[in-house]
């Protein structure tokens, strides 16, 4: 595993099917990273990411749970975000850049408590992959609306 996440920071670009798992574990490895900036990587945070990337990339249960161990793994032995940061932005259009920070926001808040640390990563993300303040204020209240809407 350890040769897969070397591999995903070392190799040059190459399009095709290989770009899709990169993308997938950039995105995997900052919802990872932002629940575990409080130092509490919760149920509830856990849940969401799962629903969200199988919904985002159409995943299975199986295949969400060995990407999100991939992501931790990442996250682990990456001192910083840029890699991750870089491919999105390589990857990515800038709406869905944008919906990248929402998602974040719905991690970051899925456990009912927006701690400071969390707050500035999202903030710190959304500045690397290049989403506008406004824009990032703006996900931030879709997030919390739609969290408040599916709560009974």
């Amino acid at each position: 595993m350890f040769d897969r996440v070397l591999q995903f920071f070392t190799q040059p670009e190459a399009p095709g099917p290989k770009d899709a798992a990169e993308l997938e574990l950039a995105v995997a490895a900052l919802m990872v990273e932002a629940a575990r900036m409080d130092s509490d990587f919760t149920a509830p945070e856990q849940k969401i990411i799962e629903r969200l990337l199988a919904t985002r990339f159409k995943l299975g249960a199986d295949e969400v749970r060995r990407l999100i161990e991939q992501a931790t793994e990442a996250v682990r032995h990456s001192a910083q975000l840029f890699p991750f940061t870089r491919e999105v932005v390589q990857r990515m259009p800038p709406q869905e850049r944008v919906r990248l920070i929402e998602v974040l926001w719905k991690v970051v808040f899925a456990d009912g408590v927006l701690d400071p640390l969390e707050d500035m990563l999202v903030r710190r993300i959304a500045g690397l992959i290049h989403v506008e303040d406004r824009d990032r204020a703006e996900a931030r209240w879709r997030a919390l609306a739609g969290l408040k809407a599916s709560k009974p």
